[in-house]
């Protein structure tokens, strides 16, 4: 089966002129996307490819309060344990806590949540502190960051942000108050019986930020991966006012709902299919555009057989009233962990002579596909490719999934043992020893996971490509977005009497990489920055994006994991951290060409955000502490700013 259509001409995305209200806030970052659409993209211009070696530290600002004894969620382990499944992180004794950080600049100031139980006000050009918020629960702040809403005439500007442990906080912008009339003192409780379905409530929060649409904030959430029954991944709206429930968005459809009856069973009280990343709109149509994860339990599929909507899906809404307009389903009946998680991204493109308002989606699969954003159709063509069934008894694999036909993948999707890594001799001998040890079989995109057999499989469940997403430049019509080739080890066993599963997760488990080391058994590159041509959906170029420090020289040009997002300006340079070699890069986004880097205290594994200071200096910042799934270690609490130096513009 094949669907869509192709014949693109020239295209072209034409900012129109914007009133003086709209060009400040574009020189600022008021939303994680910069825009309600999530380009990601600032039209500054003064750092360029010419000048962007030239930047220089202009602040740095810790997250870490003076004095504070201990942060919390230090351990890798119990980190990605809450990150997954919705959980308030344990604490213990440790020096730095991880951040995944987007602050945002509104009108001279920056906000942005912490890993120590604060939101922070700064002053943009400065640094310097002017008010400090502890969120009084068990729970941390969103690790990602909070949203603005400008007020409505009768309330200030207030700021949103959800907690781990499923609270919905509204803060004065102004002051960091606690925001009068919303929910009670400011908070709204998400944990509702009508989505915990009976599960605890400690297994419900969110770590992204919620998006706001005229008065209403519309919230994701982060539930349990396994087991399978407990809280509903639903996306709702909520008043900015009152903090009173709006609309719900069922993210399993119930009887008499559009698309019920994709399930042959398990959908009561069924978790996972949830929005754990990042929500985008499309403002000018109403609409809200939602990316829905894996079903819980997420590598076996025998109790829920069937595509499970909205699973792996790209859901379109009205943003007023939650009604379902359209969806394209990304990955089908996922048993891999596949999630779509990234923010889905609007563009405009000119096909057949026409413009069509299109919106992009990149997941962990590594594959880029190109919908019309009004009706979800592809404009990029995409078939249904025939892939491998599953062997395992009770497991109904779907027999095709969707599959782009014009951008190949971004990201490596098969390992041969012709792929194995040969960098130093020591490291290739390990990783070989492992694969003949534990009979390691080669795996590739939508391969299911066997029984009592270990596969390698590629993507990993990191990605290809994971929350950080694409950047769009419209005046260069190219996409940028980073992956990682981090492959996973894994199989399924059966399970231990009691279980709620047939099956479990084999013992061996874990990352494709050399025991007691950060190599990844596969040969190179291990991350990746690429640009697509939207004018063809070709790749324009790509080029590795890390190093590692601990291979000969000659031989470090490997790139790295990463987990974190880039940004794109007018000026014609794509900012980007993310990679676990905690670097910050810029690169010339029309060649992919390394312009500027520079070593910072911590892995960034965030997404930077630049804007216009009072003193007409264009400032760059980025969140480094190490931390994330790909447990980089826990060794900084840095915002850190940069500029050209004055009198250099």
């Amino acid at each position: 089966m094949k669907y869509g259509w192709l014949a693109l001409g020239t295209a072209m995305l034409v900012a129109p002129a914007m009133a003086q209200t709209d060009r400040d806030a574009a020189r600022e970052w008021r939303t994680y996307g910069h825009d309600k659409g999530g380009q990601r993209h600032s039209p500054l211009t003064q750092i360029t490819p010419a000048n962007a070696a030239r930047l220089a530290p202009a602040w740095t600002w810790h997250m870490r309060p003076p004095g504070d004894p201990a942060a919390p969620a230090a351990d890798a382990n119990a980190e990605r344990q809450a990150q997954a499944e919705g959980l308030a992180a344990p604490r213990r004794r440790a020096r730095f806590a991880a951040s995944q950080v987007t602050p945002l600049v509104v009108d001279g100031r920056m906000y942005l949540t912490t890993p120590y139980g604060r939101v922070v006000a700064l002053d943009a050009a400065s640094g310097r502190e002017l008010w400090a918020t502890p969120i009084p629960t068990a729970g941390q702040p969103s690790i990602r960051g909070l949203e603005y809403w400008p007020g409505d005439g009768e309330h200030g500007p207030r700021l949103f942000l959800g907690t781990r442990d499923g609270l919905l906080v509204a803060l004065d912008a102004q002051t960091g108050a606690f925001a009068a009339g919303f929910g009670q003192q400011g908070m709204v409780e998400l944990k509702t019986p009508e989505v915990l379905n009976g599960a605890s409530p400690r297994f419900y929060g969110m770590t992204s930020p919620p998006i706001v649409f005229e008065n209403l904030v519309i919230t994701g959430s982060a539930v349990q991966e396994f087991p399978d029954k407990g809280a509903a991944g639903d996306v709702r709206a909520w008043d900015a006012r009152t903090g009173q429930l709006v609309w719900t968005f069922h993210s399993v459809p119930r009887p008499g709902e559009p698309n019920h009856g994709t399930w042959s069973g398990g959908e009561a009280q069924r978790s996972g299919v949830n929005v754990w990343g990042f929500l985008t709109l499309d403002a000018a149509r109403g609409i809200v555009y939602m990316p829905f994860a894996a079903p819980s339990w997420d590598r076996y599929g025998g109790d829920r057989k069937g595509d499970n909507l909205y699973s792996g899906s790209l859901v379109a809404a009205d943003a007023r009233t939650g009604k379902y307009l359209w969806h394209f389903q990304v990955i089908r009946h996922d048993i891999w962990d596949n999630d779509l998680q990234a923010p889905p991204l609007l563009l405009d493109m000119q096909v057949k002579g026409r413009t069509v308002p299109a919106v992009a989606v990149v997941s962990k699969n590594a594959l880029l596909f190109v919908l019309d954003r009004v009706t979800g159709k592809p404009i990029l063509p995409v078939a249904q490719r025939r892939f491998p069934g599953s062997q395992v008894p009770g497991e109904a694999a779907a027999p095709t999934q969707p599959y782009p036909l014009v951008t190949p993948p971004l990201g490596r999707t098969a390992f041969k043992p012709a792929d194995l890594a040969r960098l130093t001799p020591e490291h290739t001998a390990a990783c070989q020893a492992w694969i003949d040890k534990d009979r390691l079989q080669p795996g590739g995109l939508y391969v299911p996971v066997p029984l009592d057999r270990p596969i390698i499989s590629f993507p990993g469940t990191l990605g290809g490509a994971n929350w950080g997403g694409a950047t769009y430049d419209p005046a260069r019509q190219l996409l940028l977005v980073n992956t990682m080739d981090f492959g996973q080890v894994q199989s399924l066993v059966r399970a231990k009497p009691g279980s709620p599963f047939p099956y479990e997760r084999g013992p061996v488990f874990g990352r494709f990489v050399q025991s007691g080391t950060r190599l990844p058994c596969q040969a190179p590159p291990w991350g990746r920055l690429s640009a697509v041509d939207m004018r063809s959906g070709r790749i324009a170029w790509a080029v590795p994006l890390g190093v590692t420090d601990s291979l000969p020289e000659g031989k470090r040009q490997t790139g790295r994991p990463n987990i974190g997002g880039a940004i794109s300006t007018a000026g014609g340079v794509t900012f980007i951290g993310a990679t676990d070699d905690a670097r910050f890069r810029a690169f010339a986004t029309a060649t992919g060409k390394l312009l500027w880097e520079v070593k910072l205290d911590a892995a960034a594994h965030a997404t930077p955000i630049t804007w216009a200071g009072p003193d007409g200096r264009q400032y760059v910042a980025i969140a480094s502490s190490g931390g994330s799934f790909l447990d980089s270690p826990l060794t900084g609490d840095s915002l850190s700013v940069f500029a050209l130096p004055p009198g250099e513009q």
